[in-house]
């Protein structure tokens, strides 16, 4: 894939951008490996006050941030700033809270025959992250931020088609004050990611994107005995129990699946309905998506803008034209609407069966299945029979329901009578086929450092 900027809402390209050739990969790694050894003797308190004046640059620029994103991945404006307002957000989060989660802490010294036994946490070098296109800054700021608060410098390898999002991150660190080359963005292909993660000076690796890239990615630090995290897809369930509120479970659901065009891997992507209200909810759900505007993401009436590239939005049409080709219903959507751009309209989908690629495979674009299920104990074996295991959501009233999902529900988070978001103080991740480490909070600041042990006679 060229590395452009295309408009995703005409299928114009709008700047095309020449790769960095080896000589400038080896520069800037050099400059980050050199930045690291600076960067580990600063204090807590420097590194805030540099974090905490990028986060002020960010707010300050919300609106020129925004419509880069907006041009060049096809979210609406209203959420391009929400994504920059956040990114910002994370900044100063892990600038009050740094030194807190990495204070190191003291041991049962007698119990090992020593005078004083205790942790300190310590950064460990130049990390390579590797990054998807759905959220160009927050994907980004949500590993950056822990990283450079622990000391830790960055070199960055973004989706090809938001350049100006990775060059944008580029600069923000260094006009905050953080030394030259903590933050170093590479344009570079997939095919030059191996070399770069083989690198001695690059310590480690974190990536979110697709299964098979994380696969390919995990093999290659595993080969050269590097950290990995990876934060990979997800196929979230949406369980709607018969004592939920219905009207704010099916207005819930309605954002749970379309937010950021339905580009999310935590978007809830299956609906789980039981049995005794399945079909008041299929009918009112159905109605909220019908009424959505899709359209010019940078008009203020618009709620769904394009799909981002043109090859998503074709997965996502053959998927629904394989479920439909079947059997299943479209009870709103299912089809490409003509006309330029790469939209794709808000879709409902029930009667998926096993033997269709949607029942298993992740929809990245606003489509929605809904299944009946005749109990909540149906409802968790729907929910767990997909390799992803990301988060998901469970609305119900009943306590014992409740007790039942949280502990049934295999997945990285639960969230109860509301929709899978992430938050800088909430660990984030997943397990199965979603991935492997958390990220944000304080288990995300500690991927990346050294647990060192400390033993005194």
């Amino acid at each position: 894939m060229a590395i452009a900027t295309i408009n995703p809402a005409t299928g114009e390209t709008v700047a095309t951008f020449e790769p960095h050739d080896s000589a400038e990969v080896d520069r800037r790694i050099t400059q980050s490996h050199e930045a690291f050894l600076g960067l580990r003797g600063t204090t807590f308190a420097q590194r805030a006050e540099w974090m905490r004046a990028a986060a002020d640059l960010m707010d300050a620029e919300v609106e020129e941030t925004a419509a880069l994103l907006t041009l060049e991945m096809g979210k609406t404006l209203a959420q391009a700033r929400a994504e920059v307002r956040k990114s910002a957000t994370n900044l100063r989060f892990y600038a009050d809270h740094a030194e807190e989660y990495l204070t190191g802490r003291e041991l049962d010294a007698p119990a090992v025959g020593a005078t004083r036994a205790y942790t300190v946490y310590e950064p460990i070098g130049v990390v390579l992250a590797v990054m998807p296109w759905n959220y160009p800054l927050w994907q980004v700021i949500r590993f950056a931020a822990p990283a450079l608060m622990a000391g830790n410098t960055v070199v960055l390898k973004h989706a090809s088609n938001v350049p100006q999002a990775a060059l944008y991150l580029d600069t923000i660190f260094e006009r905050g004050g953080f030394p030259a080359g903590s933050f170093n963005t590479l344009l570079i292909g997939a095919r030059e990611v191996e070399p770069v993660l083989r690198d001695r000076r690059v310590v480690a690796v974190t990536l979110t994107g697709s299964e098979p890239a994380g696969r390919s990615v995990a093999s290659i630090a595993g080969s050269e005995v590097k950290h990995v995290v990876l934060e990979l897809g997800g196929s979230d369930p949406f369980l709607v129990m018969p004592s939920a509120d219905l009207e704010k479970a099916v207005a819930t659901a309605v954002t749970a699946r379309t937010s950021n065009n339905g580009q999310a891997c935590i978007n809830a992507k299956r609906f789980i309905v039981h049995e005794d209200i399945y079909d008041a909810f299929v009918e009112k759900f159905t109605a909220a998506m019908a009424t959505l505007v899709v359209g010019d993401p940078t008009a203020d009436a618009t709620d769904i803008g394009p799909l981002a590239t043109s090859s998503g939005r074709d997965e996502v049409a053959e998927l629904v034209a394989d479920a439909l080709a079947q059997g299943a219903v479209a009870t709103t959507g299912g089809a490409i609407p003509d006309g330029p751009g790469w939209f794709y309209p808000p879709t409902v989908v029930t009667g998926v069966t096993k033997s269709m690629r949607l029942y298993a495979e992740e929809a990245f674009g606003p489509v929605a299945t809904v299944f009946r299920a005749a109990s909540l104990d149906e409802a968790l074996e729907i929910a767990n029979d997909t390799t992803f295991g990301l988060s998901s959501a469970v609305w119900t009233e009943d306590a014992e329901e409740e007790r039942r999902a949280i502990a049934g529900l295999v997945v990285g988070a639960v969230f109860v009578n509301g929709m899978s978001i992430s938050y800088p103080q909430v660990p984030f991740g997943g397990t199965k086929d979603s991935g492997i480490g958390r990220e944000l909070s304080v288990e995300g600041i500690r991927e990346f450092v050294n647990a060192k042990s400390v033993w005194k006679a």
